[in-house]
């Protein structure tokens, strides 16, 4: 499903296992994760109610700086970013921004096609991984 330029992907595991595994999935193929935050834990902290909801901060420096050096505002959308959360009737979903809109959002050029093409590329394969779906 796709909505604004936000990829969701239905998962066959819960928030934290999926986010557990798109951790795998990623770093096996060379990623850095640099940050992971669980915003029900945040909520929780300040008593509030929130369905299972992570995010996960990835990337590599390589593709960011490509897409940077095109156009600089392309990096408050970089690194990249995943959310697993759990709707209202307990399916969990995986998002992401599809990389040819964030490619458009910032009119990013020719010199950014191949980069953009292999981003999208990559982030389909990862989270169909992790989200344990067809990746076709």
């Amino acid at each position: 499903m796709t909505n604004n330029g936000l990829v969701s992907v239905e998962s066959r595991f819960g928030v934290t296992e999926t986010i557990d595994r798109l951790v795998e999935t990623i770093t096996r193929t060379g990623l850095r994760v640099f940050a992971r935050i669980d915003h029900a834990a945040g909520a929780h902290e300040i008593g509030a109610p929130l369905r299972p909801t992570e995010l996960l901060i990835f990337g590599h420096p390589k593709s960011g700086t490509l897409l940077m050096q095109d156009k600089q505002t392309a990096g408050i959308d970089l690194p990249i970013k995943a959310l697993a959360w759990e709707d209202e009737q307990g399916k969990v979903w995986l998002s992401y921004n599809d990389a040819h809109w964030l490619a458009e959002r910032h009119g990013l050029g020719d010199a950014s096609r191949d980069a953009v093409a292999a981003i999208a590329a990559g982030l389909k394969k990862v989270v169909a991984a992790a989200a344990g779906v067809d990746q076709s």
